[in-house]
């Protein structure tokens, strides 16, 4: 039996609610753009609001953050500057808002959770209706027996039975669908290029790397992801800091990064690996024989051969290479032309708002 519960229509009380819904949507994507930090946001916030007006006698700043406090999403930061910092719920909400923001429908229409299937007869774990004669390297648990003695019997009729023989033209077989873990590296440039030149590339690139851990944790949670930021150096980042990614004073070691990706996805045991790689520059960093050399402005040649060499190594070791490239550069786009032909990979040259609609559908691919 279900029991309604009426209450007295309030609109003074539904307009409240409804305008911290219109705030708290608008403090998700400041979040996003401060890198995660929450008193970054709540102080932009706190500007528009009182721009706009949307602070009332009922509801301001301060009874915004309570709002936060009270739903478990912002805690008191520790140290002597006080203020806000996410809690772990809010950082969940920060990556399922990425998640929607950048990805939304297209995740919704991928259907499944935790596979990449791939239209490759042979071996595989899921049996098909589909049936085809048996080729050499081909599993025998596939066989079909009903459908393979009326082969031979099509063959050799009615003969005797004690001269009956099954002939390997008899055998048929069941078509696969390969199911496959992946390991995925996402190389993200966090060199000082990313915020230069009057556009912001470094937000849309961490919103990207922290929508597509919301994704693999929540749909693939048999894949790896590994996410490493790179400027000068090429680190790897905890899941749970990828959402506060930034960029610094840093050159760009593209070199470091792919080494380092490479090395993280020889580890796995994923039988697809893959890296993408996000950036907006070309190689200005080698660091070899315990020396770093650091571009002048000009492509250097031999940080660029260099790297070149990393991309041959992935290729060897059959890694391929996606890179999208949020900038035009020409000098740019003539390095990942000759990284593209030395690794076999592929590349785009995207606005950064398109950026994750090309990430997923490429992810999604076999």
């Amino acid at each position: 039996m279900t029991y309604l519960r009426f209450t007295r229509y309030d609109p003074r009380q539904r307009a409240r609610e409804e305008r911290l819904e219109e705030l708290l949507r608008l403090f998700r994507v400041l979040l996003s753009h401060a890198a995660g930090d929450a008193e970054q946001a709540l102080a932009w916030l706190d500007r528009i609001a009182k721009q706009h007006r949307l602070w009332t006698a009922d509801l301001d700043r301060a009874g915004f953050e309570a709002f936060l406090r009270e739903r478990g999403e912002l805690e008191p930061r520790e140290g002597a500057n006080g203020g806000y910092q996410l809690t772990r719920k809010g950082e969940g909400l920060l990556r399922r808002d990425a998640l929607e923001r950048v990805f939304g429908d297209l995740a919704r229409a991928a259907g499944g959770r935790g596979e990449h299937r791939s239209r490759v007869e042979g071996l595989g774990v899921e049996r098909e209706p589909a049936l085809r004669p048996w080729t050499f390297g081909d599993d025998l648990s596939q066989l079909a027996p009903t459908e393979t003695l009326a082969e031979a019997f099509r063959r050799q009729g009615s003969a005797d039975l004690d001269a009956w023989s099954l002939e390997e033209r008899d055998l048929v077989v069941h078509e696969t669908e390969r199911k496959t873990r992946r390991a995925t590296a996402l190389l993200v440039d966090c060199s000082h290029s990313m915020v230069l030149y009057g556009e912001d590339r470094m937000t849309p690139a961490r919103l990207v790397a922290t929508a597509l851990v919301e994704l693999i944790r929540t749909r693939f949670p048999q894949d790896v992801l590994h996410v490493v930021a790179f400027g000068d150096d090429a680190v790897l980042v905890p899941e749970e800091q990828v959402p506060y990614l930034s960029w610094g004073p840093y050159h760009t070691n593209t070199k470091a990064a792919l080494a380092l990706g490479r090395d993280l996805l020889l580890r796995s045991r994923c039988p697809d690996r893959r890296i993408f790689l996000i950036t907006d520059g070309k190689p200005t960093v080698l660091d070899e024989r315990g020396k770093r050399l650091i571009d002048s402005g000009y492509p250097n040649p031999r940080i660029l051969n260099r790297t070149l060499d990393e991309a041959a190594l992935c290729r060897r070791k059959k890694i391929p290479i996606t890179t999208f490239m949020v900038a035009d550069d020409p000098v740019l786009q003539r390095f990942v032309s000759d990284l593209c032909a030395t690794n076999g990979g592929q590349a785009f040259t995207c606005a950064p708002d398109e950026l994750g609609g090309l990430l997923l559908r490429d992810f999604l691919k076999r």
